[in-house]
């Protein structure tokens, strides 16, 4: 059985900066990167995500700061002496070379012996199903089975880390979601760490242990998927990794353990936060699509605090339903979606455009930020 993943480091940036002429594409980068973990660095184009992984593999050098592997600086040390393998995003194969020898590539540069060499490619053209097309060229080969080849060159050389740059970008939507589950029980029977590149969340949630999410050539959260989706740091997390309704509220007083009376867009309302917040503050209320209830009632008939509005749209999603409901003018005017699990028996879930509605939330599932966390 492959180890589990540990706290301790192998790879770790420390204070890393790079700059590429005036421009600053990594600003004060900390990470610490656990031994058999799948760690994926999440965040639009042009974040910084690449140059981390670059930096990493040795294709880059850091302006300033240390890269650490094994708790050895290698800030110098060229990308064939780290131990570290890449899977690029067009995967790299030789076009004249048979798959068995795009993989055994790297051990025949290392003058690894013949019957060694044989084995070890079998063994990894095995592992992700391609050893019935080890004397096929790269062109005679899908996308899928190119990124299996590219996938079996890195780890037939047993690395420390495995670097993937988003190598799913060029499959079809069904392949790339096979190869998610792949790559990922791959990662598990390997034992081995995966640093994982992406822009996709629904990507990183269902193949990371922990989640790098970066902006602007920093790192704005680390945690694992549920921590980044159900208590992200700051709206623009929230905004990246799925829909989000945000609510303007002011903070009245606190009532204890974690408890808040707040006015949300113009409604007295319990709040539930770790954070804490002086009276009078300016905060956001975020809740998922998932978390918000939607009720056919008329004003006055609901017990429980609710924002009153209209229906705007229903989208049927198949096992769900999107409803959108615009808020009356006194909550502020603003349309927020709730997400319901569709039963075609419960006419509740049935609601006409324009038809009146109260909208409350499942309790202690709000998160509170202050205004200012953008």
């Amino acid at each position: 059985m492959a180890p589990m993943a540990t706290t301790d480091p192998i790879f770790e940036l420390r204070g890393v900066c790079k700059y590429f002429d005036d421009t600053c594409a990594l600003s004060n980068i900390d990470l610490a990167i656990r031994n058999g973990e799948f760690l994926t660095l999440l965040g639009p184009s042009g974040c910084g995500k690449t140059t981390i992984l670059r930096i990493l593999s040795g294709f880059e050098t850091p302006s300033t700061g240390e890269v650490r592997l094994n708790d050895t600086v290698i800030n110098d040390v060229p990308p064939e002496k780290r131990k570290v393998n890449t899977v690029f995003q067009n995967y790299a194969l030789f076009p004249h070379m048979t798959v068995r020898d795009n993989v055994g590539f790297g051990l025949a540069m290392a003058g690894t012996e013949k019957g060694e060499m044989a084995r070890r490619v079998r063994e990894a053209l095995t592992m992700v199903h391609m050893e019935h097309l080890a004397d096929r060229r790269p062109g005679q080969l899908s996308g899928g089975q190119q990124q299996r080849v590219g996938i079996a060159r890195a780890v037939v050389n047993n690395p420390l880390v495995l670097l993937l740059d988003e190598p799913f970008s060029a499959l079809d939507f069904k392949l790339r979601k096979a190869m998610q589950l792949e790559i990922k029980q791959l990662q598990r029977s390997l034992g081995i760490t995966f640093v994982f590149v992406t822009h996709d969340q629904e990507e990183a949630f269902a193949m990371s242990d922990r989640v790098v999410v970066m902006n602007e050539g920093q790192i704005v959260q680390v945690g694992t998927p549920k921590e980044i989706y159900e208590e992200p740091a700051s709206l623009y997390v929230a905004r990246f990794v799925g829909d989000i309704n945000i609510l303007d509220a002011t903070v009245r007083n606190a009532t204890g353990d974690g408890m808040y009376r707040a006015e949300v867009e113009g409604v007295t309302m319990a709040l539930h936060s770790k954070r804490r917040f002086s009276d009078g503050t300016e905060v956001k209320v975020l809740l998922r699509p998932e978390d918000l209830r939607v009720h056919r009632v008329a004003e006055g008939m609901l017990d429980e605090p609710h924002l009153l509005g209209r229906i705007a749209q229903t989208v049927y999603k198949g096992a769900t339903v999107d409803l959108y409901v615009q808020l009356d003018d006194a909550h502020g005017g603003k349309t927020v979606m709730a997400s319901e699990f569709f039963n075609e028996d419960d006419e509740e879930i049935i609601y006409d455009a324009g038809e009146r509605v109260a909208v409350t939330w499942v309790d202690g599932w709000e998160v509170v930020l202050h205004a200012e966390d953008q």
